[in-house]
């Protein structure tokens, strides 16, 4: 199956999950490394300081070459994925992309932190929620 990593650069948990998933015998998506040529897109690849941009200079950033190129290369894979594993704590971006999913009918499923958790809601919009990265190698064993 094709899977569909959505978290956040700071999830240190990240990792573990894409190389679990890999070694279960998945094709995955790994937006830290996205290919062996680029490793991801960063805004501070655009500039330094990014994190107090104006508005406007946030709208124009998306117009940067990179960030164009981030963009399709994250939703090309979401296209080419059949599931989505968000891993927990993340950002807007991992639940932009997990909505996604769900609108467009495709499986889906939440990781809480093993460390922390902290109840969301709307997560029951998702084919299902684990705790372990075991169960969501099961659960999509199963697909």
């Amino acid at each position: 199956m094709k899977i569909y990593v959505a978290s956040s650069w700071r999830n240190n948990y990240q990792p573990r999950v894409v190389e679990a998933l890999r070694e279960a015998g998945h094709e995955v998506y790994d937006f830290k490394n996205p290919s062996d040529e680029w490793a991801g897109f960063h805004w501070s690849a655009i500039q330094e300081g990014w994190e107090s941009w104006t508005f406007d200079e946030y709208l124009e950033a998306l117009d940067h070459d990179l960030a164009v190129l981030g963009f399709k290369s994250d939703m090309d894979a979401m296209e080419w994925a059949d599931a989505c594993v968000l891993v927990l704590p993340c950002g807007r971006s991992a639940h932009l992309e997990l909505g996604w999913f769900v609108g467009r009918g495709k499986r889906s499923c939440v990781l809480h932190s093993e460390i922390a958790m902290e109840p969301e809601l709307m997560a029951k919009m998702c084919d299902a929620q684990f705790n372990t990265i075991a169960d969501v190698v099961w659960w999509l064993k199963g697909l």
